[in-house]
């Protein structure tokens, strides 16, 4: 499955459609290889469910590399994650904020980050 995901477009997604529900997200999370699903309250809210998983490089300059690498295949889809960096990891989450949930496009891009990675 991660491959098919890989090969779709994000759709733009300005708000008004609901995000999956479980039974939708769990055989899109299960094409993915290594990603988690977090949907849990945080701080006294319910933070958005996000899906998320950290890559582990050999050093900084790889690091880097890689998220200039899903900087630029974000800007393209035109759908953005979070990342943290770290020396020698980074951690990449989507949800999608416009519908406050996950939608199809948070699992495009994860299998656009994992064939990114595989390069």
């Amino acid at each position: 499955m991660t491959n098919d995901l890989a090969r779709k477009k994000c759709l733009p997604c300005e708000g008004g459609i609901a995000p999956l529900a479980p039974a939708e997200i769990a055989p899109l999370l299960a094409g993915l290889q290594g990603w988690d699903y977090f949907d849990k309250l945080s701080g006294g809210y319910r933070a958005a469910p996000i899906i998320s998983k950290t890559f582990t490089f050999n050093n900084y300059y790889e690091t880097l590399a890689f998220v200039n690498a899903v900087a630029w295949l974000s800007h393209r889809e035109d759908h953005h994650p979070d990342m943290t960096v770290g020396y020698k990891t980074c951690r990449i989450e989507y949800t999608t904020h416009a519908i406050g949930g996950l939608s199809l496009n948070d699992f495009i891009c994860a299998a656009k980050v994992d064939a990114l990675f595989d390069i």
